[in-house]
Order: C-alpha cells, then structure tokens, then sequence
C-alpha cells in the first residue's frame, strides 16, 4: 500500500456532555472538504479517549448524544473513500474514561494504591492497566471496529506507553512471572514486556483481519524501535513544535528514525498551541517550515486538527492546510522514494530504564545542522560501518567488543570523533578506547574551566581563552598524538570557602591537560561539548568541533555559504540529488512558544555537491529553472538564485 504524503489526524475527543455529536455532518462536504484541501490520507477516530464509540455498534460505550442512524465512523470512510483519501482508523488505549468510570478496578495504580492519572476533582484521563480486564475488552472493541469495516487502510493505536501498576491485577501478574512488584525496576520491567505483550496481540489481530493494513503504536519510545519494528508498519514522530515539542524534537528524532527501514512521518498541527486549541491557527509560515523540514529529511507529512463535536471541518484550518499541501503535492516528484544521504553516523546514548534522546543528541543535532554536515544518530550496535565518520558524544560507554568494531573500522579507513568521556570510564580514570592515545588522568578538579585552541583549529577564533562551562575529563596525550587544544585552568574552583567576582574564577595558566587531540583518523575532544551546546550555545564549542571535524572530514557531502540558521540536507532519488535549503527562523515571542510567522528570503546563496563526476544538469524544483554549474575539484557548484523559505536544487547524474 502506497504511503501518502498528505496526511491529517483528526482528533475528536468528545464529551459525553456535549449534546451534538454529528448533528451538522455532511459526508460529501467532509470529503470535499478534505479534498480541496490535497489531503491525501486522514485518520478517523473509532474510538477516543473519553472512551466513546463512533460507530455504527449495540456496545454501550457508542457516543450518548450520536444519532442512532448516523455510523459517524463508516459515512467518513465511504465518503472519504469516494475521492480516494485513504482512511486509518484512530484506537484511543490507555485513555478511556467510559471504561474507567465503569470499572474502576482497570485504573492503574501507584505503589500507594493512588489511582494513575487524573484525581476525582482534575478534568483530565484517568489511565488504565493493561494488564486487568481492560486489555480483553479493548480486543473485543477492535474486532468488532476490524469485522464492520475492514478491510481497513490501517489502524492508529494512541496512548501506549509503559505503564507501571500496582494494581492487584499487576501484582499477580508480576509474580506469576517471577518478578518483584515492591521493586520500582520491576515493575518497569514487567511494564515494558506488557506493553511489547499487547502491541504484537494487536498488530496480530489487524493482520489477520486486514492483511497489510498500515498499524502504528504511538507514545514509544524510539530507542526501543529495534526490538518493537516487527510490530509497526511505519513510524510517525509526534512534534508539535508549539505544543511542548519545540521545534528540535523532529529533526532529532527523525535522523534515528529514518534508520529503521520503514516508511515514517512526521506530525505537527494547525493549532495555535498543542492539540484541542478550538480556534487557534498557526501562521502560514509556521506551517509551511514544520512540513518543509519533513519532506527535507525524507518523511511524508501529517497535520493534526480536531472536529467540531457537529462533524464540520473548520473552512480557515483547511484553507490553511490546502495551501502548505499544495507546495508539498508540487514538490512530490522530487520525494517519492527519497532517500536521504549522509556521511556521519552519531552514536545515540546509552539507553537506560527510559530511553529517549537526550540533551546531548539536541546539542548534536544544532551544533552539526548549523555546519550543514549529514549526519544519523545510530544504535551503537546497529550497522554504522559504511559512514566516512562516527562520533561518539559526550557518554558513549565503550566496551571490548564496541573497541574492536570501531579499531577494525578505522583499519578500513573510517574517522572517530570521541568527545566527553566516550571511550573512557565514566570517571575519566581508564581508556576504553586505546584508538584515542591519550591517558585519562580522571575528571576535571573544575566545574568550568578554559580553552586555548592550537594554531590547526584557530581558524575564525577570537585570539583568546575561551570558556567552557561544564566540567570536562583531564586527559594527557600519548606519544604520536598531536595537541589540537589545551585545557587552561583557573586560579580556583569557586565555592563559599573562596570565589571571585560574579561567576566563574578567572584563567590561570596553562595546564597539561588536552582539550582536543588527533591521533591519525581518530580525533578526542574530552569535554561534553554536544551537551554543553544544547546548554550554553556558546559559539567557540561549534568553531572548535567544525575546525577538528575539517581535519577528519575535508571533503563534506555538501558546502554552503548561508547564515547558520540555514538548514541543509540531501536526499537521492534514482538518477539524481536533490539539497533541501531551508531558511525560517522560530522566535520566542511568548513563554515557551516560539513562532514562524515571516519569512525573509536569502538571495544568491553559494551551495557545492561533492560528486563523483560533473553532473548533466541542474535545476530549481518545482519551477525547473536551470542552474549554472562549475565542476572542480570533485564538486559541483552553483549559485541559488534566491531561497524564499525553502529551496529545492537538484543535480541530475
């Protein structure tokens, strides 16, 4: 099953006091609606957190005040159907306050018996323990949704997280399994092999009743997706960047993402704010950038809405929609089947008990897309040999086997950047990675301390000793290795006993310690720097990771002379490849909201490909206007005319 560009959630979330559920629908003016607006696939709610049904069924959970003649849920698909919009059905899960209210023995529970979720006087979900009854009854709900109108395009599974319990439900459970319910470790244990438990029952289930339906699983964590793919026909990143997203939490996850195999997506929403804003749009710009950025990394696009509890899609949300999709439906020749294309592989983190991106993966994810550099974040154990460069940030922890894998990686003639205590102990007193020639000497006795870069890393540093705000490792070079920065120290660690001035002690002298370090292929900066950035954006961290990653890498993918606040990526179709320039640059404009609302056009941008011959054109996309191209040195190079929010410049073989 083809998977479509253009999509949209369409959340509706309706009280059982709201009195008109579907009294306005019309299907034919839904679809059209829908398909003036270059939608292409859309998800219908069978079933919403409130724990309501909108389906044409005898089950006492169907919506009080929908119309017993109205199938909400059926007259959307065959409407939709009729214009060929693809139909996924949208399955709340842990959120159910029918089943709640009904039988609150399905409540999950904290280890004081407190109920999870919502209390008895908070307008909120009450969450429910998958490990009770509810999961029965959640299956018999989807076999009746799957035997009324499957074959269905796909099932959306919400709300599907790990959800510890202390019910007595889980209690038995746990112990049946072997495990300990008064351990805080177990109960996460048995938290994420029940949720792994009813993700396959229910993937299981869609297939034998829709063979091929599209089944996605939404709130995991993406770190667990090497475990839990077999369960997912495609992967969507939830991102709305005004709604407590913010706008790095696509760009980072999607580089891990995209990994995986599987078609991927990524989310954002018309809203003002986050889901269920009535009467909050976001402005065109926002909207267009949010998109552009997904179809730039190789993802199709899903726009979030909410119905109106009357079935009337709002006229202005699609006027809005139609118009960001129409740029998208125009691009489309230049992203069906594009993959991205990339040169550096960025070790994701140790996973813990809760594995997500970290801090220092968003510091990774700013620092390189400032330099323009392509890069993925990896799974230490997955397949990264084929990239030019791995870097392990700030905390990677190397073992022997990982020391082996990248030694014979480097005999093959990749590069490692090794920053922080990667390829160390945690405590900077042992190598794990004997690659980086140096000689850990444990952890900095300061908690900021100061930089002195070498004549080799100077180039467009300020002639002074900059600060670093975070404690670093102390290490010593080894004989062969080159000294590409040092560590300058301060008078003293500032504390009540004594401190100077209003922040930080001033530098001293000059200590023994390297700051940044190449041995061969193989560079080591001993400092958080990635996290660091996130924290501090101070500009020296970038100058000094951009001028050590120049002597690794000296022929990047991709050169382009544009403000750091221009994104650059690339992807490859057959026959051709297409750089993405993006320029829309979010401001915070409120608390905790930042905004897109104009976009200034950057004119006559500089951008060279590194190619392995000269390629037989270049050209604008959609509009085609050629390009004029100079090939030397294996790069071809041209000149974009003007890169009003987003530009497209395609290189054909």
């Amino acid at each position: 099953m083809p998977f479509p560009f253009r999509q949209v959630h369409l959340d509706f979330h309706t009280s059982p006091f709201v009195p008109d559920v579907g009294a306005s629908f019309d299907p034919d003016q839904f679809a059209q609606t829908l398909r003036r607006a270059h939608v292409n696939s859309i998800n219908l709610f069978a079933k919403c957190h409130h724990g309501h049904l909108y389906t044409n069924t005898s089950r006492p959970e169907r919506h009080p005040s929908l119309p017993r003649d109205l199938d909400l849920l059926g007259r959307q698909i065959e409407a939709c159907h009729r214009v060929g919009i693809k139909t996924p059905v949208y399955i709340s899960v842990q959120c159910d306050e029918y089943a709640a209210n009904t039988h609150p023995e399905w409540i999950a529970r904290e280890p004081d018996g407190r109920p999870v979720g919502a209390g008895p006087l908070a307008p909120g979900w009450q969450i429910l323990d998958m490990s009770s009854p509810y999961q029965d009854y959640l299956v018999e709900q989807t076999e009746e949704i799957l035997g009324a109108y499957g074959p269905v395009d796909g099932l959306w599974f919400d709300m599907c997280w790990n959800q510890p319990s202390s019910s007595r439900y889980a209690q038995a459970a746990m112990d049946k399994a072997g495990l300990d319910p008064e351990r805080p470790e177990d109960r996460d244990r048995f938290a994420l092999q029940l949720a792994r438990d009813y993700m396959r029952r229910l993937h299981r289930l869609t297939q034998e009743h829709s063979p091929g339906a599209l089944v996605f699983f939404n709130c995991r964590p993406f770190a667990y997706l090497p475990e839990e793919i077999d369960c997912f026909e495609q992967i969507e990143i939830e991102a709305l960047p005004t709604g407590g997203w913010g706008y790095m939490y696509f760009p980072k996850n999607v580089r891990l993402v995209r990994s995986c195999g599987k078609p991927y997506l990524g989310m954002t929403a018309r809203f003002h704010k986050s889901w269920a804003d009535f009467g909050g749009l976001k402005p065109y710009a926002a909207l267009e950038y949010e998109t552009r950025q997904m179809v730039a990394h190789g993802a199709q696009c899903c726009i979030g809405d909410q119905l109106h509890p009357r079935g009337v899609l709002d006229p202005a949300a699609y006027d809005l929609i139609g118009r960001v999709y129409a740029g998208i439906q125009e691009r489309e020749p230049w992203l069906e089947g594009a993959k991205p294309v990339t040169q550096i592989a960025v070790f994701q983190g140790t996973a813990t008990a809760s594995p997500a991106i970290s801090g220092v993966d968003e510091g990774v994810t700013r620092l390189l897309t400032q330099l323009k550099h392509q890069f993925d974040f990896v799974h230490a154990d997955g397949a990264w040999e084929g990239y030019e460069l791995v870097i392990l940030p700030d905390q990677v922890q190397v073992d022997g086997a990982l020391a082996q894998r990248l030694e014979a990686y480097v005999d093959r003639g990749g590069k490692v950047l090794a920053t922080g205590t990667s390829g160390l102990a945690c405590d900077a007193t042992e190598l794990a990675l004997p690659l980086l020639g140096v000689k850990p000497e444990g952890m900095s006795a300061f908690t900021a301390t100061y930089l002195r870069f070498g004549e080799a890393v100077a180039d467009g540093v300020p002639a002074t000793d900059h600060v670093f705000y975070d404690r670093g490792a102390r290490v010593t070079p080894l004989e062969g290795t080159r000294v590409l920065a040092q560590v300058v120290e301060p008078y003293f660690q500032r504390s009540w006993r004594h401190f100077s001035s209003h922040q930080q002690t001033p530098a001293d002298q000059v200590s023994p310690y390297a700051a940044a370090t190449l041995r061969g292929p193989v560079a080591c900066i001993p400092l958080p720097v990635f996290s660091a950035y996130g924290k501090h954006g101070n500009i020296p961290i970038r100058l000094l990771v951009r001028n050590v990653l120049n002597l690794l890498l000296p022929k990047p993918l991709l050169r382009v002379t544009a403000p750091t606040s221009t994104e650059a990526t690339l992807t490859r179709q057959e026959g051709r490849t297409i750089a993405h320039l993006l320029q829309y640059c979010p401001e915070r404009r409120a608390d905790g909201i930042d905004i897109v609302e104009d976009i200034v056009p950057l004119q006559d941008v500089p951008l060279s490909l590194r190619m392995s011959r000269e390629p037989s054109r270049a050209y604008l996309a959609p509009c085609g206007e050629p390009l004029k191209v100079e090939f030397e040195c294996g790069y071809a190079t041209v000149r974009v005319p003007e890169v009003n929010g987003h530009a497209m410049v395609v290189f054909e073989d």
